[in-house]
């Protein structure tokens, strides 16, 4: 290192060159597809406040084939004319200096997501290429860009009616690991998007399969249609939704509340139409206008009895479902990424509105009040029994944490940064885990008896749980009220459960709970789930473990490129073989999910292509079929195959549009690339192959963590572990309530829909 430390040392990034020195300080993180996704809502961020300015009305994204994105709206476009300071086009000065734009002057933006300018410019930066094309005064502009500079100026490429901006570009891999944009990820998105910018269509086209998709997100029912959304996974108390509309020259505001069956409060909070992921001053003003709403009307209306109850916040919102958006003349955040609101003025301004209405709706409608005042009172009692339950613990000198000593092996730092707790199935496990751990940064908890599922229970029955009570002490953190993320004892908790099915249900339970009752340690990375092996394989004396049935058949295949296989006629061997054998994995998947007869039917090439047509598909069946055990009919919607032997009969109808679609284009493409070698039974041809390259192999499965001895648990559980995050939270409370919460026919819609991604243990 060199000490001279003098203005030489001083290191001045010109244009854009900050932006690509630390694009996390922009965007965020540029590995795990959070600064990806940014890229693009940055962009349509834009045409967004197009729209709050009321001269844009559609906006279309598009996932091109080449892995680009285009974002095109109707809006002014951007203006093309000279800048007269920088002396270039205004277009170019947006989109290559970092603090430009129209949003600093209310003159052009009084309501804005951020700074155009700054979103504009640094997608820009961390584009490989950028082409932006401007429909403004009747003429077509085109301007071009790499890696933030300027390659082609603004150019009229011809006359155009249209009006607005479109902005196509291509991330820079040289500053995203991966680029692979995720449908759902940029979806949910939109579908807020629309919801807080009632009247505006969204369009998501997605062109990079073969299949090209287009997604259509539009509403003009608001925030309560939000709300509704959010809530129609729960019960609600009231029918009608409470809607609250101000507006004002400094803060206007939207907000719709409902009361529902559920324990847990659903709330989301956006200023300019971002999402504040640790609220604000918004967020503090609903709630206080919302209590004092709600303690005012007992206090006015209650009976003697209740009126003695003293309620809080967290009573009073125990079940609520609510979103608020608020505009903002010149927001103030706490930090670059907007997480968090700070304008002290919006505090007044949301609480006095709430307040206000919220009286007056419990006012007219003593009914409805009468439903929710008593659910309200039964949360404050739950609360006060849990707190007595904590009270009674904190006084017993043997109680909950002598518990945990026993249980708990620690570790000597002290340091919580650099701790780790593994939270173990089972004391067997928990014994192969204490002996696996590095005893100077690693602790081990050992969870016993049954997790109690918080999705269907009270706080004060949660505190009743031996196990969620001894991982409240473990970690430091206390519940509830008493809450401190800032004292957790460990910065690294992973949740290590055996591989199996019992194991991953005591997994989503945990999550539930961490989710429902800790969130801030999974907002600050705290949370990890690890990745234990189901198989040991030991080869030549040398041992590896694979995750999964799927990672063991890999392994198997990468070993048989060697070898020579006959098919047919022809001899596959090397990486033709481990292709050919990869693919017929990838139908297996495919004919994993079909009825045996369409199995049959499929590896026998009956149906290919996307569209199905009788005078083709339906001659091939009744040629391959056996005519005097097979009976088909055709109609127009539906095939039906009778099979008939001796008497027994069976029969499979097909809906005609359930045959055509994606999985039968992959695989009329695997049959005509492998038509040379092509079998009627390709999977059979797999499984022996399989079959042969298992011969010498010792392969273990675990049918539990405490079937591992100390040595393997830290050569790869211990070591292998994924870090819980949570995008989209009103997506995670809708999965949590599907799986875990009363209703049976939601869980059973969720696992029909979801089964073709499951593991299941066989």
């Amino acid at each position: 290192m060199n000490n001279n430390y003098s203005a030489d040392s001083i290191q001045v990034l010109k244009g854009l060159e900050a932006v690509r020195k630390r694009p996390g300080m922009y965007i965020g993180d540029t590995d795990d597809g959070h600064g990806l996704h940014h890229m693009v809502y940055e962009i349509v961020d834009n045409s967004i406040d197009e729209a709050l300015a009321g001269y844009c009305k559609n906006v279309t994204v598009i996932l091109h084939k080449d892995g680009s994105v285009s974002v095109q709206d109707d809006g002014r476009g951007i203006p093309v004319d000279q800048h007269k300071g920088e002396k270039m086009s205004a277009a170019e000065v947006i989109m290559t200096q970092l603090h430009a734009g129209g949003k600093f002057s209310q003159n052009t933006y009084k309501i804005s997501g951020g700074l155009h300018g700054v979103g504009a410019s640094v997608v820009n930066a961390l584009s490989q290429w950028m082409v932006v094309t401007i429909g403004r005064d009747g003429n077509e502009h085109i301007i071009e860009f790499n890696r933030g500079k300027t390659v082609k100026p603004l150019h009229v490429s011809g006359p155009s009616k249209k009006t607005g901006t479109k902005i196509h570009f291509f991330p820079d891999d040289e500053i995203f690991s991966e680029i692979i944009f995720v449908k759902k990820e940029l979806a949910n998105r939109f579908q807020e998007l629309v919801f807080l910018n009632p009247g505006v269509r969204v369009a998501l086209i997605d062109q990079r399969a073969e299949e090209i998709t287009e997604d259509i997100f539009f509403d003009e029912g608001g925030v309560s249609s939000f709300v509704k959304f959010l809530a129609k996974r729960k019960k609600p108390l009231h029918d009608e939704i409470i809607s609250i509309k101000q507006d004002g020259d400094e803060v206007s505001m939207r907000c719709a509340i409902m009361w529902t069956d559920s324990y847990h409060e659903s709330s989301l909070f956006f200023t300019n139409t971002i999402p504040q992921r640790d609220g604000g001053t918004h967020t503090m003003g609903f709630r206080s206008g919302l209590t004092r709403a709600v303690q005012n009307y007992l206090k006015e209306n209650g009976s003697k009895t209740q009126q003695k109850v003293s309620i809080t916040g967290d009573d009073v919102r125990e079940g609520v479902v609510c979103v608020l958006s608020v505009n903002v003349v010149d927001p103030k955040f706490s930090s670059q990424t907007k997480e968090k609101l700070v304008s002290s003025h919006v505090r007044t301004a949301v609480e006095h509105a709430i307040y206000a209405k919220v009286s007056e709706w419990f006012e007219e409608r003593p009914q409805v009040a009468k439903t929710i005042i008593p659910r309200i009172l039964s949360a404050a009692s739950a609360r006060e029994a849990a707190r007595k339950a904590r009270d009674m613990s904190r006084k017993q000198k043997t109680g909950i944490d002598f518990q945990v000593l026993k249980k708990l092996a620690g570790c000597s730092e002290k340091d919580p940064a650099k701790c780790e707790l593994f939270l173990v199935e089972g004391d067997s496990a928990g014994g192969s885990a204490k002996q696996a751990r590095n005893r100077f940064v690693q602790a081990v908890l050992p969870l016993r008896g049954k997790i109690l599922n918080v999705e269907k229970a009270r706080f004060d029955k949660m505190l009743s749980s031996a196990a969620i009570t001894t991982l409240i002490s473990a970690l430091g953190t206390s519940i509830g009220e008493d809450f401190d993320i800032d004292k957790i004892k460990y910065h690294k908790v992973i949740i290590m459960t055996d591989a199996d099915v019992d194991g991953k249900h005591i997994l989503a339970l945990l999550l539930t709970f961490f989710f429902r009752y800790m969130k801030p340690m999974i907002d600050r990375g705290y949370l990890y789930i690890a990745q234990p092996p189901l198989y040991g394989i030991k080869r030549q004396g040398k041992f590896t473990y694979v995750r999964d049935e799927d990672a063991l058949n890999s392994y198997i295949l990468r070993i048989l490129s060697d070898k020579e296989f006959k098919q047919g006629d022809y001899v596959l061997t090397g990486h033709e073989l481990n292709d050919y054998l990869q693919d017929i994995f990838n139908i297996k998947k495919i004919l994993k999910n079909k009825s045996p007869i369409m199995q049959m039917l499929l590896a026998a090439k009956i149906f290919d292509g996307e569209k199905i047509e009788q005078d083709v598909h339906g001659a091939r069946l009744v040629e391959y079929l056996d005519s005097e055990k097979w009976t088909v009919q055709f109609s127009e919607h539906e095939w039906s195959l009778e099979w008939n032997d001796n008497g027994v009969s069976e029969v499979t109808k097909f809906d005609i549009k359930s045959i055509g679609g994606g999985d039968f284009q992959h695989l009329s493409k695997f049959t005509n690339k492998w038509s040379k070698i092509w079998t009627e039974d390709p999977v059979k041809f797999y499984d022996s192959c399989l079959t042969m390259g298992r011969k010498g192999l010792t392969i273990q499965r675990y049918k539990g963590l405490g079937e591992m001895n100390p040595e393997d648990l830290s050569e790869t559980a211990m070591k292998s572990y994924v870090q819980v995050t949570v995008d989209h939270i009103d997506e995670a409370d809708k999965i949590c309530i599907d799986l875990m919460g009363e209703s049976v026919e939601e869980r059973r819609i969720f696992i029909e829909k979801n089964a073709v991604y499951a593991e299941l243990d066989s």
